[in-house]
């Protein structure tokens, strides 16, 4: 487990980034953590860090976005989805299977059932306006 402070958007970027270079195709980046913590930007770091060529945005209305470029990237939000079948449905182990890296935010409502997948969990934790407590538990940064 490895605990990174980021104090700015633009760091928590980076470090998403970073993250990126360790992940293989079909890895799976499960995300924990309140309402305006950082996934988002996290992800986007991870985007950039994939060589992917779309603009990053919240799922939180589309539930899942895909991002092309060199290494396919599937960004879902779980907040709103309630079944294993929802997951089935949005096409979540389809990214996986096609070797997509796929992060899903919000992914505590969901824990049961993705406790036993193989996968990179990172909890963040908002300290203050800027500041996060960021905690990574399945890679090495």
């Amino acid at each position: 487990m490895s605990v990174f402070k980021t104090s700015s958007r633009s760091e928590t970027v980076a470090l998403g980034n970073r993250l990126a270079k360790s992940l293989s195709p079909g890895s799976l980046v499960l995300f924990t953590g309140g309402l305006g913590a950082g996934k988002t930007a996290f992800c986007e770091g991870i985007a950039q860090g994939l060589g992917c060529t779309d603009p990053v945005s919240s799922p939180t209305f589309a539930v899942a976005n895909y991002y092309r470029g060199k290494q396919p990237f599937a960004h879902f939000d779980l907040y709103r989805l309630q079944t294993p079948e929802d997951l089935e449905v949005a096409g979540f182990y389809d990214y996986l299977d096609e070797g997509a890296v796929v992060a899903a935010e919000w992914s505590e409502n969901f824990a049961d059932l993705l406790a036993q997948e193989p996968a990179v969990r990172i909890h963040i934790q908002k300290e203050g306006e800027n500041e996060r407590t960021i905690t990574i538990e399945g890679a090495e940064i």
